[in-house]
């Protein structure tokens, strides 16, 4: 299991808690215990789409978070999910109670993936744009720990009404506070680098320790920011023209790929038989390296003889997103 589907599967289960808030779940156990099973369910239901990745991982980048998390789908999920659990409770006079707590578990779990930097295309099927905050880590322990405090004293006896009024509470808190400190850095970063253009600032597991892109007409400047610290690492060129760049434009796994990727990197180096094109995402930049994209390798005559699309990194090494 994930951090991330850990924490909506955590999130589920303190929605149901907060449902208690609604007399007609507090008033009926019942209805809260199917409740509890819609909300469990319903937070984890955007991310069903990752069966996709059986059929490979440039399936997975096109449909990840993708018409599962769009505008339809928020009420969908709710209905698919809510009428085999009203009829199998036999609950129908509660189907909307059932439905609306169903609804904010789906909604919860849109929200926090749109404040992290993977995205959402939370507009489909209107538009396919990617839409991401950059103001919370795919796992945030704060909330984890909040939410996870807020189980065990409703487990202990607490009034859940109480407990989780709070919890949710100094969650909306937390992310109002990431926003603006988000929203500082960006400020930050553009009056101290000196660089002219679009400051993107990337979060990570520390508070006080941030990433940033600043996307310029030619090119994007990488850099950190640790406390009262701004250093600016690398600068990575938009263009390099070759034919073999445009030859690796055809393959499946480019194609993908840039539909996902946003901030594109791109270069060409020759081989003794051939080139091999590199195409990287500059928005999950760690270390001074480009870890995520796609690799393709082509003979002298242009033909793809290897491509690779996905991670160049351990799968416990940074970025996590």
């Amino acid at each position: 299991m994930s951090l991330d589907t850990g924490s909506h599967l955590l999130f589920g289960f303190t929605m149901a808690g907060l449902s208690y808030l609604d007399p007609a779940v507090s008033g009926d156990p019942t209805l809260a215990q199917v409740v509890m099973v819609g909300t469990v369910v319903g937070s984890n239901a955007p991310d069903f789409d990752s069966v996709v990745r059986l059929k490979g991982y440039s399936a997975y980048i096109r449909y990840h978070r993708g018409i599962t998390h769009s505008i339809p789908a928020w009420f969908i999920w709710p209905a698919v999910i809510g009428v085999p659990l009203a009829a199998g409770y036999q609950v129908w006079d509660h189907f909307w109670t059932l439905y609306g707590w169903i609804l904010l578990s789906v909604l919860f779990h849109v929200i926090l993936d749109l404040f992290n930097t993977y995205g959402v295309q939370i507009a489909r099927p209107f538009v396919k744009k990617w839409f991401h905050l950059d103001i919370l880590a795919i796992f945030e322990p704060f909330l984890f720990v909040v939410h996870l405090g807020g189980l065990w004293l409703w487990y202990q006896g607490a009034d859940p009404r109480q407990v989780f009024g709070w919890v949710y509470a100094i969650t909306v808190g937390y992310i109002a506070v990431r926003a603006w400190h988000h929203h500082r850095v960006i400020d930050r970063v553009l009056r101290e680098t000196g660089v002219e253009g679009v400051c993107h600032v990337l979060p990570t597991f520390h508070w006080f320790h941030w990433l940033f892109v600043v996307e310029t007409e030619d090119g994007y400047y990488t850099g950190r920011v640790s406390g009262r610290s701004v250093q600016v690492e690398d600068f990575y060129p938009k263009a390099q023209e070759h034919s073999a760049i445009q030859a690796s434009m055809k393959t499946d796994g480019v194609r993908a790929f840039l539909s996902f990727a946003q901030w594109v990197h791109v270069t060409c180096r020759e081989l003794q038989d051939g080139y091999e094109v590199i195409w990287s995402d500059v928005r999950f930049w760690y270390d001074k390296k480009l870890p995520f994209g796609v690799n393709v390798r082509l003979d002298k005559k242009g033909n793809v003889v290897w491509q690779r699309l996905g991670w160049r990194k351990r799968l416990w090494d940074p970025p996590f997103v």
